[in-house]
């Protein structure tokens, strides 16, 4: 007789560790007895400027629609998608959040005895998503805090089913080129899936756009995963989406949960999408914060790797120190230790006077742990 009932659970699922994500504002308010309103966040890339007034006014026109379900086909999105990005509709894969189409892409390929393989420093979802589906995890080693795509290539075996690339790399914001990673599609066997994570793209100078779109049509393997949560500032809808050949969308829409996306969402990144004024200003604030932060730093003499995101990762030494000094000032950062940076902490950019108030809450802190 099973003494455990948690035992019950496989082994591969057991070994889990649950991802933390960051602090919100009201638990540090309860902890530390601080007024909310003078808390800082900026733990989570969220966007400043908050949600863009289309997707807002769209929310309020579906709010009395909320008795009904969500179209679960999410056509009129798919729609929208099809014609902002010149895919067709089957290519469509909508997600919660887009974490939900990385789960997808790993339930649908990956099994037991089969492995992926993701880079040192990536997204832990990655790692998680690939564990929870009974597959063997291969981590290959960083160059410079970014992907080596030589060394991941290396890293596959007769196994290997599916590589997962984040470009921007989030917790460093590093960017691979468009012709390293066309060089290194033309190198990777048709047989292994490639995930390329663009969660960040929209704050991507023009000369740095992915062209991955460009490569479905002659990579029937590429799957491109893409987010509302950042530059569209729909992160607490939840809504993300995937691109992919129309065999491989529909081998990932039959393990897609019914309703996964909710009316609201539906609606708001259908009118987001369209919103260029929104991107462009979430992009210029992003610039202007990137800069401010990063002089702020210099100042300080505080390293940090150059980022292609909205997050920079600052090295601060002992790292877990400095984020619980910061949380007492009412700033919250992210430690990043579970990424193999014991030493950084990610902070995302905020509005001027957030970052401002972050600069002085760590000059303040470096000031005390010396």
């Amino acid at each position: 007789m099973i003494s455990n009932l948690c035992d019950l659970a496989p082994s591969y699922i057991r070994a889990i560790a649950p991802y933390q994500p960051g602090k919100p504002i009201a638990e540090l308010a309860r902890e530390l007895n601080l007024e909310p309103h003078r808390i800082v966040k900026l733990a989570s890339n969220e966007n400043p400027l908050g949600v863009s007034p289309k997707a807002l006014a769209a929310m309020e026109a579906e709010m009395e629609q909320l008795a009904r379900y969500p179209d679960g086909s999410g056509f009129e999105l798919k729609a929208a998608l099809s014609a902002k990005l010149g895919v067709n509709a089957e290519q469509i894969v909508l997600g919660n959040g887009s974490n939900d189409v990385l789960e997808m892409a790993a339930h649908a390929f990956l099994a037991p005895g089969v492995s992926a393989v993701y880079s040192e420093h990536a997204f832990a979802i990655y790692q998680l998503a690939i564990l929870a589906v009974g597959a063997e995890g291969i981590q290959a080693p960083a160059r410079a805090y970014g992907h080596d795509l030589d060394a991941m290539l290396a890293a596959c075996r007769a196994d290997t089913r599916m590589i997962f690339i984040a470009n921007p790399n989030n917790p460093t914001g590093t960017l691979l080129s468009n012709a390293d990673l066309l060089a290194f599609l033309e190198k990777v066997p048709g047989n292994v899936l490639v995930v390329l994570d663009e969660a960040y793209g929209e704050y991507l100078p023009e000369a740095f756009k992915s062209d991955a779109l460009a490569w479905l049509a002659r990579f029937p393997n590429l799957i491109v995963t893409r987010t509302f949560s950042k530059a569209y500032g729909l992160a607490g809808l939840r809504v993300g989406y995937a691109l992919a050949s129309a065999p491989i969308a529909d081998m990932m829409n039959r393990v897609r949960q019914p309703f996964n996306v909710n009316s609201l969402a539906l609606v708001a990144a259908t009118a987001a999408l369209n919103d260029d004024e929104f991107i462009a200003r979430s992009y210029a604030l992003n610039q202007l914060g990137m800069r401010q932060i990063a002089q702020g730093l210099m100042l300080l003499g505080i390293d940090y790797i150059p980022s292609f995101a909205n997050f920079l990762a600052i090295r601060i030494g002992n790292a877990t120190a400095m984020y619980r000094r910061l949380l007492e000032h009412g700033v919250i950062v992210r430690p990043i230790g579970n990424y193999g940076m014991p030493e950084y902490l990610r902070v995302s950019i905020g509005l001027a006077s957030e970052n401002n108030q972050f600069l002085q809450a760590l000059e303040d802190a470096v000031k005390e742990q010396a």
